[in-house]
């Protein structure tokens, strides 16, 4: 899981609860697949939601 355009990929940590107990996990970004344009021609791509939002207010 990366993202094409900026390489966001899998984020780890803990989580901590009341008691202060940490166990490890992680946040996974949301990546789809989509089809955008890059240097003019169509292309599929995974890509996180972020980007494809930014991809898509910078075609209006």
């Amino acid at each position: 899981m990366k993202c094409e355009i900026c390489g966001k990929r899998v984020g780890f940590g803990c989580s901590v609860s009341h008691s202060k107990q940490h166990t490890h996990r992680h946040w996974f970004p949301n990546i789809q697949r989509a089809t955008i344009m890059v240097e003019g021609r169509k292309r599929k791509v995974n890509i996180c939601t972020r980007c494809l939002r930014t991809q898509y207010k910078a075609a209006r």
